[in-house]
């Protein structure tokens, strides 16, 4: 049956590729990779010669259903660590299974697990959000959602857009949230930077972030105990109704639904006195 497999790669130090990685890199048919040239190197150091197909975010749509068809077993490896994370080996995959080919997963390095722990915030509840947009609405949106998180974030940055997105996280989660960086896992020169958003601030504003980089925002806390129907008809009984009203609750800390489901009742209870 045909058969493709994600392979995962070290983030930084080979030392860290697993056994079965090389397993199956030796018997596969082919190697796709995000960067051939990258992935050559890796290859040669493990004395692997295998030929080398590039499928990055911008060829995979085009390229990728034609490797699937030419050869029965194709690995596919990013430029670092476990395929499928903030790469195209997600969508290669649904090209895979479109076409009945089989999928399969090795476990192996991924750069946010890492930091996570290394960040010393709390690790039983986390979300990842990889690469937030670079700019505009779908960004400010993004960074809104983090700032109300109630469990740790994770994201990545390129070191050039480190300092500011530490500002607009300070801007919106305030200057007490804890957080870290994490840059270059796994290699010589490997840090943690752990603090408030305004310490973190202070310190890369005036220092030059190299490497791979990832972000660990801390919670937010939990808003306080309110009870939203008292304050609703509290609101109401001064005149605050409809929309107004959501709103109000909203920024209490209210729940979307719970905001618009108070708001309708006591309209209907104003109309019915």
């Amino acid at each position: 049956m045909d058969c493709l497999t994600l392979v995962p790669t070290p983030i930084g130090n080979l030392g860290d590729i697993t056994l079965r990685a090389l397993e199956v890199l030796r018997r596969v048919d082919v190697v796709a990779a995000e960067d051939t040239r990258r992935t050559r190197k890796l290859l040669d150091h493990f004395d692997i010669e295998k030929p080398l197909v590039r499928l990055d975010a911008h060829t995979i749509r085009e390229r990728g259903i034609g490797v699937l068809e030419q050869y029965s077993r194709v690995a596919f490896v990013s430029d670092a660590g476990t395929p499928g994370i903030s790469d195209p080996g997600a969508e290669l995959v649904s090209l895979a299974l479109e076409r009945s080919v089989s999928v399969e997963v090795l476990p192996g390095a991924t750069a946010f697990v890492p930091a996570l722990i290394l960040s010393g915030l709390r690790t039983d509840r986390f979300r990842f959000e990889g690469f937030l947009p670079r700019k505009g609405s779908s960004r400010r949106k993004r960074l809104e959602d983090i700032a109300r998180s109630e469990v740790t974030t994770l994201l990545y940055e390129s070191p050039s857009r480190v300092v500011s997105t530490l500002f607009e996280l300070k801007e919106l989660c305030g200057s007490e949230r804890r957080a870290s960086i994490s840059r270059e896992l796994t290699k010589r020169f490997e840090t943690t930077y752990r603090g408030t958003l305004e310490g973190l601030c202070d310190r890369f504003d005036h220092e030059v972030l190299k490497g791979e980089v990832v972000i660990a925002i801390g919670p937010a806390d939990p808003p306080p105990d309110i009870d939203f129907r008292s304050k609703a008809r509290e609101l109401a009984a001064r005149g605050v109704t409809g929309r107004r009203l959501r709103t109000a609750l909203m920024e209490l800390g209210a729940p979307r639904n719970t905001a618009y489901e108070l708001s309708l009742r006591f309209d209907r209870d104003i109309e019915k006195a």
